[in-house]
């Protein structure tokens, strides 16, 4: 049974475990549990996901690049190197200012 999650045991650099797409949005499952997920994303210039809720916790690091979230209507523009928690059940929104790749790491309540 395939899970799609990453290796296992194996070194790896977020940064280069996923490509850019022209005029796109490129999602991958680091690992996958029913405790929380872990994604690593690429965006675009320009892409973004829409304002949306999650019922969790969830926190963004930036690996590569510039990129604005939004996190109840308030702006932060995050760098290389940069990390933001967004709360649960407070809509939040992420956009690339720039190409930029970020892990995005959301943790269930029990």
């Amino acid at each position: 049974m395939s899970t799609n999650e990453f290796e296992k045991s194996k070194v790896f650099s977020f940064n280069e475990s996923v490509e850019y797409s022209d005029g796109g949005i490129v999602s991958k499952t680091v690992l996958k549990k029913q405790t929380g997920n872990i994604s690593l994303f690429s965006f675009d210039k320009g892409e973004a996901l829409s304002e949306h809720t999650a019922p969790f916790d969830a926190m963004i690091e930036v690996v590569d690049g510039r990129g604005e979230v939004i996190i109840g209507g308030k702006s932060f523009i995050l760098e290389t190197g940069q990390t933001i928690i967004m709360p649960a059940n407070i809509t939040h929104a992420v956009k690339a200012v720039e190409k930029f790749k970020m892990v995005l790491t959301m943790i269930k309540s029990s």
